[in-house]
């Protein structure tokens, strides 16, 4: 598709727009399961199509799987006729806006390229990993997965624009839950919604250590299906990366996407408790709290050179030593920002599900910065506390303020010491102030590169790969309970 779209796209475009630009997407995923040794139907899909953008007035999209002429030329009238229609009815004057005009080409670093390791060849790691998983009869269901993405994307300007991007990317997971005297657990990897998921080849499963951790994965489910219930009661908090992940996700990331701010999102997936006039002076969390917009983490899920609008990709803080310094917002919620008399800056960071949605702003990767403080001194700094991994749960309002989050895996911390395995550790505060109960803060050394597949957002709905890193994080006097057994 790509070898030819640029030269249709230009013949097909109208002449008599503002601006209009053209977003090509080729997609092909494999999603592989082994379930109690038995392989489950692959799953392979196939995703090819352009999005138009135009500004004539107004800002009109449309989308098309006909990549010819005629199909262009019909997305291309349709695309104008509704940036017309909106005309002078949108929030904001179209007209004003500049749009970016992206040069250059991303590619995702790969050191083995996972097309090497055929259909066959994973279907036996998968059972050979699957196997190793049950342990035994207390193992009641065991599973390992393995989903390969390859994704290609060419974006055009009217201007002479031209970004191109590649992306391999891997998500390997296994799972296992354990019954014993009538309490069933369940542990995974890294999470039961895949919080590892990397860029790269078929070295993202030697950073995953996929091929030998189902024993792992197994026998602490056992244990905590033989452990007792997490302590309930205000207390210090340690949260390894697999868990801070969905911290930073749900209580950074999503309040701080600009078209919440601005009241996109209000009927559907909520708005925020930022405010614009909160950046610049807004204490969010402890002055060790440093939160990083970085296209550029290696490995990390949603790393890229351009966003969806063409805007090029450059590291932020957004928040500094505990200070609310920018949203997560592109070109035209920033132009939006400006016209209501706040001039934020933001970051790069519209993007798109696929061909056929619009761009919207969306985390990438956002990552708390590491610190100078080892694990086993976090740990020792604890007279009576929990560490948690793993989150299995999660609930928060829609203006992402309150929250509760269950973990896989808990262990009580006493005097300093890790002491017994806890089951359904879970915990609850109000962003507006947990993370400025930060006490300690891991170095690079518990620093961890996470992420998620699932991201929803937007209307029409879009699920999104979305990457945070982040070290191991104590934080002081959080309330603590046990989840339902």
């Amino acid at each position: 598709m790509f070898d030819t779209l640029e030269a249709l796209a230009r013949q097909a475009a109208p002449r008599d727009v503002q601006h209009w630009a053209v977003r090509g997407v080729s997609e092909r995923a494999q999603h592989l399961t082994v379930r109690q040794d038995v392989a489950q139907a692959p799953v392979l899909t196939r995703d090819q199509g352009v999005m138009v953008t135009v500004i004539a007035g107004g800002l009109g999209y449309a989308a098309t799987a006909d990549v010819s002429v005629a199909g262009l030329k019909a997305a291309f009238a349709k695309a104008k006729a509704l940036a017309q229609a909106s005309s002078g009815k949108a929030v904001f004057d179209y007209t004003r806006l500049s749009m970016p005009q992206p040069q250059g080409r991303y590619d995702s670093v790969v050191a083995q390229d996972s097309a090497g390791l055929s259909l066959l060849g994973r279907m036996d790691l998968l059972r050979t990993i699957s196997s190793a998983t049950h342990l035994d009869a207390r193992i009641v269901d065991w599973s390992a997965s393995l989903s390969t993405v390859h994704s290609d994307q060419l974006h055009i300007t009217s201007e002479g624009g031209r970004a191109e991007q590649h992306w391999q990317l891997l998500t390997p997971s296994i799972q296992a839950t354990a019954q014993v005297a009538g309490i069933t657990q369940t542990r995974s990897s890294a999470g039961q919604y895949n919080g590892f998921c990397q860029q790269g080849g078929l070295e993202v499963l030697e950073r995953a250590r996929f091929h030998e951790d189902g024993p792992r994965v197994a026998s602490q489910a056992i244990e905590l299906a033989m452990a007792p219930p997490c302590p309930t009661g205000e207390m210090d908090l340690v949260l390894m990366p697999d868990q801070m992940m969905l911290q930073i996700h749900e209580s950074i990331g999503h309040p701080l996407e600009l078209d919440r701010i601005l009241g996109d999102e209000r009927n559907y997936a909520g708005t925020s408790f930022v405010t614009l006039d909160m950046f610049g002076h807004y204490r969010y969390g402890s002055d060790l709290l440093n939160v990083s917009y970085d296209h550029g983490q290696a490995n990390e899920f949603a790393g890229f050179a351009f966003d969806d609008d063409g805007s090029p990709a450059q590291r932020h803080l957004v928040i500094e030593q505990g200070m609310l310094k920018r949203p997560l917002g592109g070109a035209i919620s920033q132009a939006r920002a400006r016209a209501l008399g706040f001039d934020l800056g933001g970051v790069a960071t519209t993007r798109a599900c696929s061909w056929n949605r619009a761009p919207i702003d969306r985390m990438s990767n956002l990552n708390v910065e590491p610190g100078a403080t080892s694990l086993d001194d976090i740990i020792a700094s604890v007279d009576h506390g929990v560490v948690m991994h793993t989150n299995c749960s999660w609930s928060i309002d829609d203006s992402r303020n309150k929250f509760q989050f269950g973990c896989e895996y808990g262990q009580v911390i006493r005097q300093g010491r890790l002491a017994e395995v806890v089951r359904n550790p879970s915990y609850r505060g109000v962003s507006a102030t947990f993370w400025r109960s930060l006490a300690m803060v891991g170095d690079a050394h518990t620093m961890q590169v996470m992420g998620t597949p699932f991201c929803g957002k937007g209307e029409p709905s879009q699920v999104i790969r979305v990457g945070h890193a982040a070290p191991v994080c104590k934080f002081a006097n959080v309330a603590v309970f046990g989840g339902v057994a």
